[in-house]
């Protein structure tokens, strides 16, 4: 009797497990969790500021304007891309390396009282124009986020004036300066292979010799240039190589 019994509420098990399948009430089907292995592409944009500090130590400017130092601040705006891979650990532990490209307009100019001249003033510009970097990248993951460190090489490339008003001169000197970076950052998969992430990043270029060519006498000579930048980047990547795909943990 206990056989037949089982045997019964067995087959009604089955039976009712088919119903529920052809109404479509069958148990739903868990996506895996979203994981960070993988390579991914995107485009960020934001806002940077910093400073420039001019020394005139082989006295190329000063004879001529009368100043031998001049202190800048700087700010604007970049936009760019980015690529990278990245591999997540079972420990949730993340490691990668990531390639950034940026352009745009972080610049500022401030008026100098000359000796030299006077009444004239000078003027001291500047504007960078593109910033770019080769970083690993480390953080700890949790379901659909991420937050990591980074750091790595930097490479900037600068644009400088010194002129005054009346034209007596015109300094012009152009660079692409190698440097370092580091930075933090939390990124969130929001959506499948989507993900947004928020980054601040320093880059520091140290101090450097520029040439400076003066239009109007065709003096030239080096200047000494220290600088740094700091951003505030919005980003959002696509995932099309993670593996194994599937929507963030939270779907």
């Amino acid at each position: 009797m206990k056989t037949i019994l089982l045997g019964a509420a067995a087959l009604s098990l089955i039976s009712a497990s088919a119903f529920a399948a052809d109404l479509g009430l069958a148990a739903p089907v868990v996506s895996p969790a979203f994981t960070w292995t993988g390579c991914y592409a995107g485009g960020q944009i934001g806002g940077g500021w910093g400073q420039k500090d001019l020394n005139d130590s082989a006295g190329i400017v000063s004879p001529i304007t009368g100043f031998t130092s001049a202190n800048l601040n700087i700010s604007g705006y970049m936009l760019g891309g980015q690529i990278g891979c990245d591999y997540q650990f079972a420990s949730s532990w993340v490691l990668g390396i990531e390639g950034a490209a940026l352009g745009g307009s972080i610049a500022g100019s401030t008026s100098i009282a000359t000796p030299v001249n006077a009444p004239d003033s000078a003027t001291f510009s500047q504007k960078t124009d593109f910033l770019s970097s080769i970083t690993a990248r480390g953080g700890y993951a949790w379901n659909d986020w991420l937050l990591y460190a980074k750091g790595g090489v930097a490479w900037a490339g600068d644009r400088y004036s010194v002129f005054d008003v009346v034209g007596n001169y015109d300094f012009e000197g152009l660079e692409t300066r190698v440097g370092w970076t580091a930075g933090i950052g939390v990124e969130w998969a929001f959506w499948h292979d989507w993900s947004l992430r928020l980054e601040y990043d320093y880059y520091g270029f140290g101090t450097n010799s520029v040439t400076f060519i003066d239009n109007v006498s065709g003096t030239i000579g080096p200047l000494d240039i220290k600088q740094n930048i700091q951003v505030i980047m919005l980003g959002l990547n696509f995932h099309p190589f993670a593996w194994p795909t599937g929507a963030p943990a939270s779907w």
